[in-house]
């Protein structure tokens, strides 16, 4: 690529357990509550709107709603003024502060109910979570101006310039020898073996990905050191974010040296295979034909929420 900032959608967390496992100094490298118990599932949903609420069809997610409740409701609003200062400071050079800031625009403008139970933001997949950004994007800057252009090239060489929007988003999904173990009752892939019975896997969420982020990064500070290979498929096998804490980690990672080389080989390899999410290139209809795009941002990742072209406010 260019010098245009580049977001790589499958990379990563690869990134943040391949860094340099006894640095001391860098970072590692890698996106008032209300009670709802009164309201019915449609009343939940009108108050939403009210509120600036508005639902996303989680069977157009990445994940396709597979690993929520079946009766979950993720609902998003526009990001407030204060909402964007915070994500305006961004470092973008410093992929923890990055996941920080990612985090925080979710934290604060979506809500996912199951029924009448209130979850958090740290129940949406991390694989998710860009497209519902995008989302939240949308209703922050309505305006056609405020779209994220990317410049493209067509087949011919000549540029143009494509817009980054979920139309034209291309899905990685679990293949088939995989999916057939999914559990719709578990909301989870029950994965049956000859030689360790059943392995339970999934992808992981914001909350379990934030965990090990910051189990890392204390690792990295203190000059401590990590098992990258635990690491690289722990956010696979670690069933919920709650309860999960540095401790659990530890208690895993134990666990962990008591496995064989085939044990550790095959849950590796269902680990790559359950990866959904994103592709980094959109399929973007040019004229007559599809060019492959790829997902930068030529503005950096501020550009989501921080608009960079202010012609439209000068007279």
């Amino acid at each position: 690529m260019s010098k245009d900032k580049e977001i790589n959608l499958d990379q990563q967390y690869k990134d943040i357990v391949e860094s340099t496992e006894n640095s001391s100094t860098n970072e590692p490298v890698n996106l008032g509550s209300v009670n709802m118990d009164r309201y019915s599932n449609q009343k939940a949903q009108d108050a939403d709107v009210h509120l600036g609420y508005h639902a996303i069809d989680a069977v157009g997610l990445p994940s396709g709603g597979r690993f929520y409740p079946d009766d979950a409701i993720i609902s998003v609003r526009a990001a407030k003024v204060g909402e964007i200062r915070n994500f305006s400071i961004v470092d973008e050079n410093n992929l923890v502060d990055m996941e920080e800031k990612l985090n925080y625009i979710v934290k604060n403008c979506v809500r996912i109910f199951s029924g009448k139970k209130k979850l958090s933001y740290k129940d949406i997949l991390e694989e998710d979570r860009f497209y519902i950004l995008l989302s939240i994007r949308d209703l922050t800057f309505p305006e056609p101006e405020n779209k994220l252009i990317t410049k493209a090239r067509d087949k011919d060489g000549v540029e143009f310039d494509a817009e980054i929007s979920a139309k034209y988003f291309q899905i990685s999904d679990v293949p088939e020898d995989i999916s057939k173990y999914y559990s719709h009752e578990a909301r989870t892939f029950n994965i049956e073996t000859k030689s360790f019975g059943i392995i339970d896997m999934s992808p992981p969420t914001i909350g379990i990905m934030e965990v090990i982020t910051e189990y890392i990064k204390t690792k990295q500070v203190n000059g401590g050191q990590w098992d990258q290979s635990f690491l690289q498929i722990l956010p696979y096998i670690q069933k919920d974010w709650r309860g999960f804490n540095e401790k659990a980690i530890f208690q895993g990672e134990i666990e962990f040296q008591g496995w064989n080389e085939r044990k550790y080989m095959l849950v590796y390899r269902l680990a790559e295979k359950m990866r959904v999410g994103i592709k980094p290139e959109m399929l973007v209809q040019h004229e007559d034909e599809e060019v492959l795009v790829p997902i930068n941002f030529r503005d950096g990742l501020k550009s989501l929420f921080v608009i960079s072209d202010i012609t439209g406010e000068l007279l």
